[in-house]
């Protein structure tokens, strides 16, 4: 088997065979940060696997083209006695590489400037009709329904509403506010910005469109695990059903949200903590899935 067929087959597993995988096991809610990174991996890990498979597919480009005239000549059909420019194949090799790395960074910054964009113009409104709170180290909103969501970044800010601060027990206002610092600390919204560049770039790949809900799901559970590491699971849990109804601005992280009952249900069923070789087996593939295309285009010659 050459490189760019075995490339081809690796691709075609991490893309289509590799999140079903993922998908059907239960560590991951038991370790959210780690299922992250691995998802994260099997997209560097795609992303660089395609390009070597773009590059050994087009290396042989000149090779076919002199091949695919023979045949015609045979065949009876005159195709000249032009030759392909000796350059072609090895320009259409860097090229295509290239192109797939150039898309995915421009699809980032692409991604992380939108929503800054977006987060800035909120940021100047809530801080025209909102009021700071230096207890709460947050911005108060009128809003008559409980909610609480960040605007990550830089000039970082917390909103909450007065509805929330009325309506939640001191306990839970302040596990609602470390869910949100969590995600402030954590820069989490780098991870989903290449999480949507990914998607954006293999939109049509089962691995670009769950690493981008899992993604979502799984930063709101490592968020929820900085809260619990100094707040009771009862007042976070009745906190997130109170504000589960509130809509989240474009470009916020919020309490709330889409995923809330399988966050509620995690939060409240008995906790298991992952076995240390999990963490070590999860830990050691994270480093290891990106590499795995260079070792299939470049195997390792034994003897």
């Amino acid at each position: 088997m050459n490189a760019a067929t075995a490339l081809v087959g690796y691709t075609a597993a991490v893309g289509f065979v590799a999140p079903r995988l993922m998908l059907r096991g239960s560590w991951q809610h038991r370790a959210p940060a780690l299922a992250v990174a691995v998802w994260h991996a099997l997209a560097v890990s795609f992303s660089i696997g395609a390009a070597l498979a773009a590059y050994s597919l087009a290396m042989p480009a000149e090779h076919l083209h002199a091949g695919l005239v023979g045949l015609l000549h045979t065949c009876g059909v005159d195709m000249g006695t032009a030759q392909p420019d000796p350059h072609t194949a090895d320009r259409l090799a860097v090229g295509v590489p290239a192109a797939i790395g150039i898309a995915l960074i421009a699809s980032f910054v692409f991604h992380v400037v939108r929503a800054r964009r977006v987060r800035t113009e909120h940021r100047e409104a809530v801080d025209l009709v909102g009021r700071p709170s230096t207890r709460l180290s947050a911005t108060v909103l009128p809003y008559d329904v409980p909610a609480a969501y960040c605007l990550p970044g830089r000039d970082p800010r917390i909103v909450i509403s007065d509805a929330a601060v009325r309506e939640l027990t001191p306990e839970q206002l302040a596990a609602v506010l470390e869910h949100e610092q969590a995600h402030i600390v954590g820069r989490h919204h780098l991870f989903l910005a290449a999480a949507e560049a990914f998607h954006s770039v293999f939109r049509w790949l089962p691995l670009a469109r769950h690493a981008r809900e899992q993604t979502t799901l799984l930063l709101e559970m490592v968020a929820d695990d900085r809260a619990l590491r100094s707040h009771s699971h009862e007042a976070l849990a009745t906190a997130m059903y109170e504000m589960a109804a509130a809509r989240t601005p474009k470009g916020a992280l919020a309490a709330g949200g889409q995923n809330v009952l399988i966050r509620l249900k995690r939060v409240l069923g008995p906790r298991k903590a992952p076995h240390p070789a999990l963490w070590g087996s999860v830990a050691a593939a994270v480093v290891t899935v990106p590499l795995l295309p260079l070792l299939v285009a470049c195997p390792p010659h034994l003897g």
